[in-house]
């Protein structure tokens, strides 16, 4: 099993994530990883290339790596799996494989659930197309969930390190001092100091947004220009950016067992994070020179 790629902080492998986290080299990392962050393939109904299974398989292939990870991260480490939604073939109505995906990964690997997240991208095309676009029977799709588990209470965080500017009616608040303190109709008695205290940014929400299109994408451009076949399933990579500074510290070790184009491993890099990454198609695990080189533009 060899490396595709290696930087001073991390490596990229070409196998697939179950050979490599139960190879004597994945057991290596046991209790040494922070942070497992990924976006496993989605159980949707069209058969993409780089691999997505359906309905029970699907649900039993997701569970078989919770034991494994959870033997790979620390006590205090934690995982985020980002899972789209799935609709039923061929008819305007939900499925809840990804739903019942989640919790028999729970189960398998004995994890807290810490916290729901949804990642909103506001330029996602409408869909499902037959649904939205063409009987007019739905509204667009537009949001993926990502879920943060461990198996610790109380795993490393910190939102301070993932603060937002303060709004513009919050800066003009904290410059005239002066605030409607006291009862609220839900019967919460706010004080002034909590509100005027200046902690350098607001305390960012559950709802992250990202717009995700094709014309502000850097990789994608690369890509066109040198002829290389993109990854067709690319996060964004705020979205990585966001769960690494809040769930780890510097030269702490970031796994992503499904890199595609390694979205993680480069943001990792970036922020001087260690970092492992498995892809199985040889063809995107070589891609992850592109995504590191870009990071490091955008640096």
């Amino acid at each position: 099993m060899r490396p595709t790629y290696k930087t001073e902080r991390g490596v990229m492998y070409c196998a697939k994530a179950e050979d490599f986290i139960n190879s004597p080299l994945g057991q290596q990392y046991h209790r040494k990883v922070q942070l497992v962050f990924t976006s496993p393939p989605f159980p949707l109904n069209r058969k993409k290339r780089y691999g997505n299974l359906r309905g029970e398989a699907y649900i039993h292939w997701l569970a078989s790596f919770a034991p494994a990870l959870r033997n790979l991260l620390k006590p205090n480490g934690s995982i985020v799996l980002e899972l789209g939604n799935a609709w039923e073939p061929g008819k305007p109505v939900m499925s809840t494989l990804a739903l019942e995906a989640l919790l028999a990964f729970l189960k398998a690997g004995d994890f807290k659930l810490c916290q729901q997240f949804i990642c909103y991208n506001p330029a996602r095309l409408p869909g499902p197309a037959q649904w939205v676009n063409i009987e007019r029977i739905r509204v667009k799709d537009s949001f993926t969930h990502l879920w943060w588990m461990s198996p610790s209470d109380r795993p490393k965080a910190d939102n301070r390190l993932v603060l937002k500017s303060y709004s513009a009616a919050m800066q003009k608040l904290l410059s005239c001092k002066k605030y409607n303190s006291g009862a609220r109709p839900s019967e919460h008695h706010i004080g002034k100091k909590s509100f005027l205290k200046n902690n350098n940014g607001a305390i960012p929400s559950n709802v992250l947004t990202f717009s995700n299109t094709n014309s502000s994408d850097d990789y994608l451009k690369y890509c066109r220009n040198k002829n290389i076949k993109a990854h067709p399933a690319r996060m964004h990579h705020g979205l990585a950016e966001f769960f690494i500074k809040f769930l780890t510290r510097p030269r702490d070790i970031v796994l992503d067992p499904f890199a595609g184009s390694n979205v993680t491993g480069a943001v990792a890099e970036r922020l001087n994070r260690k970092w492992i990454s498995i892809e199985a198609l040889e063809e995107y695990a070589k891609q992850a020179k592109i995504r590191l080189n870009i990071e490091k533009q955008n640096k």
